[in-house]
């Protein structure tokens, strides 16, 4: 593990612009992030817990830094998340992410997916945030990050995240939304490969995929084909991809740049005694691998459970309530930076659950989340 994750932290933090009159500031923004970053990392919520666990462990929180005044309050740590440009927070992140994630190897599987927190609307928002998240899948670690005021505008939103990450020789994953040929060009010249989901946002691409499976025109043969199956819980599902060469059978292929294959792939689900079956039709610039896009569309399906679902369940954030200025904004980036953190422990085999309470109750093990050791032996409390 890197030795200096929170040194890092509290380095990239500093680079963030400070727009408060500094003869009235008795906070330093750095170190007001830091500590809501190891509270979150230690079960916190909400700023009164944030505040109050930082008052709790502002011994073991000098260790690292000074805090001369102590801990904000929870109404000073609620002003600053509200008024910090969430733009310049999402930049901090990538920094950080880069400095102590070692580059992505050859493949790895990259997707983009948004996410709705769903509480974080009032009046004068009518529409809560919308998160559009890059999950290094294979490694469950969040990339980057940045938010729509609807989910309709990803198809914004996904180029400018893009933008900010080398996503070179790995393989980007888009649901349907952003299936579209600005992106898929944008990820070619961006070194990348793309595998898209192709639904009735594109029905003149899909109808053709959907006549060209079915033999019209000519019988089709499958360059390679991949099946796989699992059983637990009641439930039992098998998957089949079939990937054929593109050929010259799909709808104005190019405006597609690069595209090489087309691939269906079924998931069928027996759970009580009652079948149902799923096909989703997808495009993409590798050849035709079935196992490789296989591997690739499973990889996206599982942001749902290690990712939304730990933001959700681990981190509650569809319960969270923060509406005023970038707050809900800059939480999620908080969040985010956490559960990075935890996952890039590895010292223990625990759920992220477990892992937040044994970051709570033991200094030693919150000290090796963040990357770093005492530098006196202390009890855990």
């Amino acid at each position: 593990m890197d030795a200096h994750k929170v040194a890092v932290m509290v380095e990239v933090f500093e680079g963030l612009e400070d727009w408060r009159n500094a003869q009235q500031t008795r906070h330093r923004l750095s170190e007001l992030l830091t500590v809501a970053v190891c509270a979150v990392l230690s079960g916190a919520d909400d700023f009164e817990e944030i505040s109050q666990w930082g008052r709790a462990k502002l011994d073991w929180l000098r260790g690292f830094l000074k805090l001369d005044y102590g801990v904000a309050s929870p109404d000073t740590f609620e002003r600053v998340f509200a008024l910090l440009d969430p733009h310049q927070f999402e930049r901090v992140f990538r920094c950080w992410v880069g400095a102590v994630i070692p580059a992505l190897a050859h493949g790895q599987v990259i997707a983009i997916d948004g996410k709705t927190s769903r509480r974080t609307t009032s009046k004068a928002a009518a529409a809560p945030l919308h998160m559009v998240s890059a999950f290094a899948a294979e490694v469950g670690i969040v990339l980057g990050q940045t938010a729509t005021v609807e989910k309709s505008n990803e198809i914004t939103a996904i180029p400018e995240l893009l933008a900010t990450l080398d996503i070179a020789e790995c393989i980007v994953t888009i649901d349907a939304m952003g299936t579209q040929t600005a992106i898929a060009r944008q990820i070619r010249e961006q070194g990348g490969h793309y595998v898209l989901c192709v639904k009735d946002n594109q029905p003149k691409l899909l109808d053709s995929i959907l006549l060209a499976h079915a033999g019209v025109g000519g019988v089709l043969t499958a360059a390679s084909t991949s099946k796989t199956s699992s059983r637990g819980h009641g439930r039992e599902e098998v998957r089949c991809c079939e990937a054929f060469d593109v050929g010259e059978r799909l709808y104005k292929t190019e405006q597609w740049r690069d595209i090489k294959s087309f691939a269906v792939v079924e998931r069928a689900r027996t759970v009580g005694g009652k079948r149902t079956v799923e096909r989703r039709h997808y495009i993409s610039s590798l050849p035709p691998d079935a196992d490789k896009i296989a591997h690739s569309v499973r990889s996206h399906w599982e942001v749902e459970n290690r990712l939304h679902w730990c933001l959700d369940v681990q981190f509650n954030d569809d319960y969270a309530r923060a509406r005023s200025g970038h707050v809900a904004h800059n939480l999620a980036v908080v969040r985010h930076i956490a559960l990075n953190l935890i996952r890039l422990d590895s010292s223990r085999k625990t759920s992220i659950k477990t892992k937040r309470l044994l970051a709570a109750t033991s200094d030693e093990f919150r000290a090796e989340l963040l990357g770093f050791e005492l530098d006196d032996e202390e009890d855990d409390e």
